[in-house]
């Protein structure tokens, strides 16, 4: 029970209310002017239209703010989640997508619970910076036709659409102003924040662009009704046995909601001074954020880093300012919807074009690529592939790459190390003699999978000498494929009459060899030593005597 209730609201999500109250208001105030435009073009740019955007923004803002796990998180439609659900979208219809929300949200959930909220740790940089410049690279291209004026062509792949996009606009005299309108809100979006930093720079821009289109009569696509009224249940016409066919969409959502969500959480960690998010309670809140939009007519949203960035640069502090976010949305919807309909589709598609291009971390993707060319390697790979193929598809690749790649270098730190032997006797002949015939090697780093091949190689070559010494004790890591290369050494030196002595072996590892066999292929269970001069001294009675036992010349 302690363990659930660490997971549910709680006084201490509002410590210090009293004293920061009216700069978390402000903040949820700015963070509702900025949201707006945006999840306003999220809900066009899915297909779901501009209502489901913006009731999105409302219920999953919300619902994340009271139960999520960070305290300035804002949560809501994002353009991650707009490249999952546009293909789902087309092909399946909107009934789908409260289907697949719903399935997404219950597996968030269920994440949650089951404490799985550190998977993140296991998602290397380079794969996150990866499919974050390929989910920018999308929303652009999604805003191509928007920007030109025309209806969205016929195809899946976004550099498609938009080449086609392109084609199709010609120099007409729709597709000049609406550029013009997209020109006009870059340049306002752009040189904003340099005038004023905390000035709603896109929401300016789309009031420009509006009131130019309405001045000017030109003659461009609008977003077109909203409903003036608080959204109601909605319940999809989908029978149980189509579940299984938004099985897998259900799970990508759910990735991409959880990535997301962690990701922007971790970052508003970095920016506020207050306490740091609770990873599983943040998934909790995720996922009953996108049971309930769904149902309410939205679509399945995250942590937006975003519109995070600005509730902290804005002064939040407690979740009251992500529920004041909310708060301004329904004031919207209740009071403007009729203003908000006026709003030409192309100044959207400016907004998003920008969004897209301030995604990019330029100075992480340089860095990352400037690292090595492993790093770089899974960057661009993961970018590639969450442009060709999808999200969870690219992740896989680049977590898949990311893994051979780590365990590639891992293979190569681990080496086989000839070492000196010392043996101390009076005679000269003798003392060359026992030094030509034993022979130390010192294993050090991994001995797994990945490194038993060059084990082997690196140890076949062992020739002329009747005992080989096997330091073991820096050994860090063994699996069963490293052990069963170590048995076979064994059994192939005994095999040409060379004595395998081992020194240094660790409980742990002595374990793996015992179950494989290996050790089974000494010539003696006394040929294991603690004490590497107790293993020479033994070396040097069996190195004093010939093959088969015989005694040497100067023995």
């Amino acid at each position: 029970m302690s363990a659930i209730a660490a997971l549910l609201p709680g006084r201490a999500d509002y410590a210090g209310l009293r004293r920061t109250w009216r700069s978390d208001v402000i903040a949820g105030l700015t963070v509702g002017v900025v949201a707006l435009p945006l999840a306003l073009a999220f809900g066009i740019t899915t297909g779901l239209g501009a209502a489901a955007g913006l009731t999105t923004a409302i219920v999953a803002g919300l619902v994340a703010a009271v139960f999520g796990g960070s305290d300035v998180q804002v949560s809501g439609p994002t353009g991650a989640m707009t490249v999952v659900l546009v293909p789902l979208m087309a092909r399946f219809g909107a009934d789908a997508v409260v289907v697949v929300g719903v399935l997404a949200g219950m597996l968030v959930l269920a994440a949650g619970l089951l404490r799985l909220g550190r998977a993140l740790a296991y998602i290397p940089w380079p794969v996150v910076e990866g499919f974050t410049l390929g989910i920018a690279v999308i929303i652009f291209l999604q805003q191509v036709p928007a920007a030109f004026g025309v209806a969205t062509p016929e195809g899946e792949n976004p550099a498609v659409v938009a080449g086609r996009a392109v084609a199709e606009a010609g120099a007409s005299s729709g597709t000049i102003q609406a550029l013009a309108l997209v020109g006009v809100v870059v340049a306002i979006m752009v040189v904003t924040p340099r005038l004023h930093r905390s000035a709603p720079a896109s929401l300016l821009a789309v009031v420009a662009a509006t009131v130019l289109a309405a001045v000017a009569g030109w003659d461009v696509a609008t977003i077109g009704a909203l409903p003036s009224a608080l959204p109601t249940l909605h319940l999809p016409s989908v029978g149980l046995g189509d579940l299984s066919e938004f099985v897998g969409p259900a799970i990508a959502v759910a990735a991409l909601a959880a990535i997301e969500s962690l990701l922007s959480a971790k970052v508003a960690d970095g920016m506020a001074d207050g306490r740091r998010h609770q990873p599983d309670r943040e998934l909790v809140g995720q996922g009953l954020a996108n049971v309930a939009a769904p149902l309410l007519g939205g679509m399945p949203a995250t942590g937006a880093i975003a519109r995070t960035a600005v509730n902290v640069r804005a002064g939040a502090r407690t979740r009251l300012a992500a529920i004041t976010h909310a708060a301004v949305l329904v004031v919207i919807v209740l009071a403007g919807s009729g203003l908000v309909a006026r709003i030409p589709l192309a100044a959207l598609a400016g907004v998003l074009m920008v969004t897209a291009v301030r995604m990019v971390e330029v100075h992480n993707v340089r860095a990352i690529l400037r690292s090595t060319r492993s790093d770089a390697l899974v960057l661009v790979l993961t970018a590639a592939a969450t442009v060709v193929f999808d999200l969870i598809v690219a992740v896989e690749i680049g977590v898949a790459v990311a893994a051979v790649l780590a365990l590639r270098n891992v293979a190569r730190t681990s080496a086989v190390v000839e070492t000196l032997v010392p043996v101390e006797v009076s005679d000269a002949r003798e003392h060359d003699l026992l030094r030509e015939h034993i022979v130390a090697y010192r294993i050090d780093g991994a001995l797994f999978f990945g490194a038993a091949q060059r084990f082997l190689t690196d140890l076949a070559q062992v020739a002329d000498v009747r005992v080989v010494i096997l330091r073991v004790g820096d050994l860090q890591m063994l699996d069963a494929t490293g052990a069963q290369a170590l048995g076979e050494v064994v059994a192939d030196l005994e095999h040409r009459h060379i004595t395998v002595l081992i020194k240094g072996l660790r409980i742990e590892h002595e374990r793996v060899l015992r179950a494989v066999g290996a050790l089974d292929r000494l010539a003696s269970e006394r040929h294991l030593f603690d004490d590497f001069d107790a293993a020479v001294a033994h070396a040097r009675v069996h190195a004093a005597r010939g093959p088969q036992g015989t005694v040497s010349p100067a023995g």
